[in-house]
């Protein structure tokens, strides 16, 4: 499959004019870059108390409410970035989470956008492993209730603690790099994540599990193919090798990529990280993604990214990858316009 091009319809996505209402609002530092669509949210220092009581109740429901209504077509896909790693995706007959992390965890620096329970329902909830920004167990049982169709996919190990926390064992699928997954009129394949398994002495690798004579990868990225896009959501890895040969088998066009980095004095106290803002303008480059959707940076005081470097470093090595900031909590659209007559205009 050759690589798509990827509109960002303004008329249906104003980002510039989202990301200052959002400044307005939260009192936060907007900056644009012509390095794509770019907005970069600083959001200072203030406590998690301080942003949750500035979210009214009626915000904090915006974006139940703009999931529920937001309706697309055939070759166009809604996203909500829900902080840290979490996505919600909405296609023209699908809607599924990504690490949905919706609980009130302590020393969260941004509130939740809404309750598991309060959750838009999902055809499909996808976690790339077992840890709790990915996996959150006060999520999931209330999200699956909200969802009552709803299936879990997650790393064939993982399936046990599922299983434990209540879910049914049919609304429970486990996967496995080299597997590809049809779920409806959409395709799940899934990579290895080389995800920080021990600090100090920092030590990262796939921590493979051996189950009935099979190796097993307990962390993964997922490879989605879905409105005729393929969107690439990292998980939690580091560049390995081999992993910008998997990625430029399947010709991705959206790559969600962790930017929090890692480091010396952060591993000393067991914090262990990713890839950083270079890495993963560089994973994107060589890979030939065309587009940069940077995640996971943004949640805990002790593991922030600096989103703001990433677009810089951009704009001077790679003009040709565009890099795109959303706004927490409100939709942005991508269309695929290779599926448009030529004479179409958006």
């Amino acid at each position: 499959m050759p690589a798509r091009r990827i509109h960002l319809p303004p008329d249906e996505a104003p980002l510039a004019e989202t990301a200052r209402d959002l400044a307005r609002r939260k009192g936060i530092v907007l900056r644009e870059s012509i390095a794509g669509a770019t907005a970069w949210l600083s959001l200072g220092s203030d406590s998690y108390a301080e942003r949750k009581n500035r979210m009214s109740s009626q915000t904090r429901h915006d974006s139940a409410q703009e999931i529920r209504s937001t309706h697309v077509g055939p070759q166009t896909l809604a996203i909500w970035w829900l902080g840290q790693a979490s996505l919600v995706l909405r296609a023209a007959d699908v809607t599924l989470y990504i690490d949905p992390f919706l609980s009130d965890y302590p020393g969260r620096m941004l509130p939740p956008p809404f309750s598991p329970r309060e959750a838009p329902p999902a055809d499909y909830i996808l976690c790339t492993h077992d840890h709790v920004d990915h996996f959150d167990p006060q999520t999931l049982p209330g999200l699956l209730e909200a969802s009552p169709g709803a299936r879990l996919i997650v790393p064939r190990p993982v399936v046990a603690h599922a299983l434990d926390l209540g879910i049914a064992a049919e609304r429970v699928v486990g996967t496995q790099p080299g597997e590809k997954v049809t779920l409806g009129t959409l395709a799940l394949h899934s990579v290895p994540a080389c995800h920080g398994l021990h600090a100090p002495p920092a030590r990262y690798g796939f921590d493979c599990i051996e189950q009935e004579g099979a190796t097993l990868y307990p962390y993964l990225g997922y490879i989605l193919e879905i409105a005729g896009m393929r969107l690439y959501h990292a998980g939690d890895t580091v560049i390995y090798d081999g992993l910008v040969e998997r990625l430029r088998a399947f010709a991705i066009d959206i790559a969600f990529l962790p930017i929090n980095g890692r480091n010396y004095f952060r591993e000393q106290n067991d914090i262990v990280g990713n890839m950083d803002e270079r890495e993963a303008a560089d994973l994107a480059a060589a890979a030939g993604i065309p587009l940069l959707v940077p995640i996971h940076y943004d949640m805990f005081a002790a593991n922030l990214g600096r989103p703001g470097v990433l677009v810089d470093y951009i704009q001077r090595h790679y003009p040709h990858v565009s890099c795109f900031l959303p706004a927490y909590g409100r939709r942005f659209l991508f269309t695929n316009m290779e599926s448009r007559s030529e004479n179409t205009h958006v």
